[in-house]
């Protein structure tokens, strides 16, 4: 049986076991897939021993993104832009990488809850690892703007600049501080990035970038409301939605490019769901 798994630390919290045996039996395809933490400076050490095991690949989560991109013989562009991998694939000596984490993000807000992207205005929050890994997707997807905001107003300059080098997002993509949004109004798409809903630390964002109709999206997921939604739905946000969609979706896309198969996703998505209160 093809063995599978997601490396991370700590990775007890993670649901990517019980997705991945959802694709498999829904798709009739025979593997196992585990969770392995690793330890901080065991990443690779922990990857060499999967595939002397017989792992046909791994999907990577916090902290190991960035070595993942280090360790694969092939990296695609999505992962060499986003700097990051979530996703390995093993064939003898060659390991390729891929970043699905942006793909999931679009194809979650555009097909799952119906939120077009294209022609809208689209806040990122943040300007780490999060934002990086989704902001070619997100440009891909044609919004009308795509601002970064975030508490080092030049940490968001340097990541839109960075994008630009690369022929990317010129006229769409910008950066800058909290203090930047004020004048900015209200956008299409609100999404955070950001680890304030690990922290509970509230944003410093003005009300006024929430509109009646805009979605306020959580890269975070967890039981009911974050504390970023719920800032999002005190501030007048007519949409909430959190990452677990995101999740899912990304999952669905490693799956494919493993097993050449992709797998329904509302399903999954349901069964994982906890309402949003």
């Amino acid at each position: 049986m093809d063995r599978y798994a997601v490396i991370g630390h700590p990775i007890g919290h993670s649901k990517s076991p019980l997705i991945h045996a959802l694709f498999a039996a829904a798709t009739g395809q025979a593997l196992e897939y585990t969770a392995i933490e690793a330890p901080l400076d065991g990443f690779a050490a922990t990857v060499n021993t999967f595939r002397a095991a017989g792992g046909r690949g791994v999907n990577v989560t916090v902290p190991f993104k960035l070595e993942a991109c280090a360790y694969a013989t092939e990296v695609s562009e999505r992962a060499r832009i986003a700097g990051a991998a979530n996703a390995l694939a093993f064939d003898g000596t060659h390991c390729r990488a891929d970043n699905f984490d942006g793909v999931g993000l679009v194809r979650d807000i555009v097909t799952n809850l119906r939120h077009p992207i294209a022609g809208k205005r689209v806040l990122m929050l943040g300007a780490g690892g999060a934002a990086r890994g989704a902001l070619q997707p997100l440009l891909a997807a044609g919004p009308t703007e795509l601002f970064i905001a975030n508490r080092s107003a030049a940490k968001a300059a340097e990541l839109a600049n960075a994008f630009h080098a690369l022929g990317l997002g010129a006229g769409v993509l910008a950066g800058g501080g909290w203090d930047d949004l004020a004048a900015r109004g209200a956008y299409d798409i609100v999404i955070n990035a950001t680890s304030a809903s690990l922290t509970a630390e509230p944003l410093p964002l003005p009300p006024g970038v929430f509109g009646h109709d805009t979605l306020a999206y959580d890269m975070v997921y967890g039981k009911g409301l974050t504390p970023f939604l719920r800032q999002a739905r005190d501030a007048g946000a007519g949409r909430l939605a959190d990452g677990l969609g995101m999740l899912v979706e990304q999952a669905a896309e490693t799956f494919a490019w493993w097993r050449g198969v992709r797998p329904t996703t509302l399903p999954v998505i349901e069964r994982l769901r906890v309402p949003l209160a």
